[in-house]
């Protein structure tokens, strides 16, 4: 069972997409097909993109100010966040996870209910100034050793084609997050709606928008995004994995 929880949706004035040539120019509002989002955009051979759980005795993050005041402990800054996969009741992670204190669990490849097992799923990773998305299958047929990895699902682009299963007269509407990467590897685009949105919605605004070759969902209802240049630190119910981005 998924934790959930409704997010209130938040209008927000529209911006272009770019890849920020300097350091904390990285998030900004885009409105695609009158639907307002948040887009944070990163370089994987520049900033310092990682995945985070838990902190070792002192137990898991939970929450973005836990995780930004252990980094602030450490003379580092968190300077945007966002959750980071599907978690169960007890926070643990649906599937693969590799954060900063290690490996749990195991990529998941079991047929089951919700959206995590809307086939393809997918696992994100960083490796070696490099990011990638994968499907689950071909993420373990590639044998990977990524510094960070966190898998979720479904797909939402594959190989620039939207996932098939994804309905374009879909009428399920909720807040969602995810993450695109480019052909390349370089750029890394992180979206959040900022209202109630349809899967289909929300894989062509990756597909049609940001343009890249694959995307992956990563939660919707418990979406939240920390980006503090945006005046944006939002609160809710406990999470599982936080993706974040951190400056020294």
């Amino acid at each position: 069972m998924f934790i959930a929880l409704l997010a209130a949706a938040v209008a927000l004035p529209a911006c272009d997409v770019a890849l920020p040539e300097e350091s904390g120019d990285y998030c900004r509002s885009v409105t695609f097909r009158s639907l307002p989002y948040t887009v944070c955009t990163f370089r994987a051979d520049r900033d310092d993109i990682r995945l985070f759980y838990a902190d070792g005795e002192a137990g898991q993050y939970l929450q973005f100010n836990t995780l930004a005041d252990t980094l602030e402990a450490r003379g580092e800054t968190l300077v945007f966040a966002m959750n980071g996969g599907m978690y169960h009741e007890d926070r643990q992670p649906v599937g693969y996870l590799r954060a900063e204190d290690g490996d749990r669990a195991s990529v998941n490849t079991n047929e089951g209910p919700g959206n995590f097992h809307m086939k393809p799923n997918g696992v994100f990773w960083l490796e070696d100034g490099r990011a990638g998305i994968s499907v689950s299958e071909a993420y373990l047929e590639d044998d990977r050793d990524p510094e960070y990895a966190t898998q979720s699902g479904p797909m939402l682009v594959i190989d620039g084609e939207i996932h098939p299963a994804l309905n374009p007269d879909g009428t399920s509407r909720k807040r969602r997050n995810g993450v695109g990467v480019s052909a390349d590897g370089r750029t890394v685009h992180f979206a959040i709606s900022d209202t109630l949105v349809t899967f289909h919605d929300f894989a062509s605004l990756f597909r049609e928008r940001l343009e890249v070759p694959d995307a992956l969902f990563l939660d919707g209802q418990v979406s939240r995004i920390y980006a503090p240049a945006m005046s944006r630190d939002e609160q809710g119910a406990d999470m599982g994995p936080i993706v974040g981005v951190v400056e020294r």
